[in-house]
């Protein structure tokens, strides 16, 4: 027991894995910026609370990421690509345009022209939604199939530390310096993810026959129009490499479209829960004071935990057999607000629901975003695993719409049962395709890769 439970956490204390924790830290940083400093920031400049909340239209990006996906996928980069590789060459320039787009964002001047102050809000949400896609193909790449979870679990601790970092230093250097000192300041903790960048390996190229052949194909492509200008043949044979391919070569796959639908309705449960969870706290009478420091001592600790948790049980029992116990935590989690509802504005019970619900959350993550990770073609990292997370994204914002509904019809205990009983549907589906479909490698074995050029 104590064997299985070393070499299960064993797989943390590898380099690849390490550098996740960095480069989630590199990834979360942004979204620290773009939060609680930007908004106090706006406030302290008198800007109007509708103009404030306008510049949640600034995180687009990060929904649209799968649009320019296939061009970090495909397209080499001039400088970078031939001195650092193809995808550590644009992590380091998305991390460059970081560094200069925060800074710039401090430069502006909210009060003299807010449009400028927006812009730059924009290019580092963009920046950083770029910066996400490459990483998150560099960590499925560089990671052999055992470390997927764990590098996952870092990934996600890194994340969050970097999120909550810069959001508590920004706000606290702000009573210490000017607001464009505190934003150059945040924009250099961006170098700890190109030190990540810098000392690890470039991840090998992935060439297997059905992409040689799907590549064939394009070429074929070019030679039967070759009567048309090269200027109109070339982008659209591009187009098929880039954005094509990857979708044929998922489609091509046995229960694809059950793959997706699992996408769509593993977290669904959860997503539900949280979309009403705080206007639950408010009703039974807890303050906004009380639910933020439950939430940040229990909260904020428990989903690490749980995803560190959810690292180490996949590594034990696989990915799928993992998703499976995750998705019951999950759903059975729920029902801990249940007890909640019944006891009311009991700090102590607050706690216990925030830990356990949290916790079982942050297994539940880990364990999903392996196995998107194990999803991804190694030869379409980047494009795939963009289509694969802003499916997620949008399923979890359509599928919850109905929560303030469903809560306005029935008390706050049946709610929080539906949502466990909603989470039941994707667990199905899961043992259906365990069953249906074993568990296979949908990457290139390292026998077909080949090094980067």
């Amino acid at each position: 027991m104590w064997r299985n439970w070393q070499t299960a956490a064993g797989v943390y204390r590898d380099r690849r894995v390490l550098a996740m924790l960095f480069l989630g830290f590199s990834s979360g940083l942004p979204f620290g910026v773009l939060a609680e400093p930007l908004i106090a920031w706006l406030a302290e400049a008198g800007t109007s609370k509708t103009a404030i909340g306008l510049f949640a239209l600034a995180s687009l990006p990060y929904s649209l990421k799968f649009v320019w996906a296939p061009v970090i996928d495909r397209l080499p980069l001039p400088v970078f690509t031939p001195l650092f590789g193809r995808r550590r060459g644009w992590a380091l320039l998305t991390q460059v345009l970081l560094i200069f787009t925060i800074a710039g964002l401090g430069g502006t001047n909210p009060v003299a022209d807010l449009w400028w102050t927006a812009a730059f809000a924009l290019t580092v949400a963009f920046s950083s939604a770029s910066q996400d896609v490459v990483i998150d193909a560099y960590r499925v790449e560089i990671l052999e199939d055992r470390q997927l979870a764990a590098g996952a679990a870092t990934a996600v601790f890194g994340w969050r530390a970097g999120q909550l970092g810069a959001a508590a230093a920004g706000l606290m250097l702000a009573d210490l310096l000017p607001w464009g000192v505190v934003f150059s300041v945040l924009a250099g903790g961006v170098g700890v993810g190109i030190v990540a960048i810098l000392v690890n390996p470039e991840p090998r190229v992935c060439v297997t026959p059905e992409s040689q052949a799907m590549e064939a194909r394009a070429e074929a492509f070019l030679e039967r129009n070759g009567h048309l200008p090269r200027y109109v043949v070339e982008p659209l044979a591009w187009v098929y490499g880039a954005v094509v391919m990857p979708l044929v070569e998922f489609a091509t796959r046995p229960g694809w479209v059950a793959v997706l639908a699992f996408i769509m309705l593993y977290k669904f449960g959860d997503a539900v829960l949280a979309v009403m969870k705080i206007p639950f706290f408010l009703e039974i009478g807890f303050t906004k004071t009380e639910i933020a420091e439950v939430v940040k001592l229990f909260g904020t600790g428990a989903v690490i935990l749980g995803g560190f948790l959810g690292g180490w049980l996949l590594a034990r029992i696989g990915i799928l057999k993992g998703l499976v116990v995750c998705g019951v935590l999950m759903a059975v989690s729920n029902l801990v607000f249940v007890i909640q509802a019944w006891v009311g504005d009991d700090l102590g019970m607050l706690a216990v629901t925030i830990a356990v619900e949290n916790t079982a959350t942050g297994m539940g993550t880990t364990a999903f975003v392996a196995y998107l990770s194990s999803l991804c073609h190694r030869a379409y990292t980047a494009t795939q695993y963009a289509l694969m997370t802003s499916l997620m994204a949008l399923s979890r914002t359509v599928l919850s719409s109905g929560a303030g509904w469903l809560a306005e019809h029935m008390d706050w205990a049946s709610f929080f049962v539906v949502t466990t009983v909603a989470a039941i549907p994707g667990l199905l589906l899961l043992l259906w395709m365990m069953r249906r479909y074993p568990p296979s490698d949908s990457r290139a074995s390292p026998e077909t890769a080949s090094p980067s050029a």
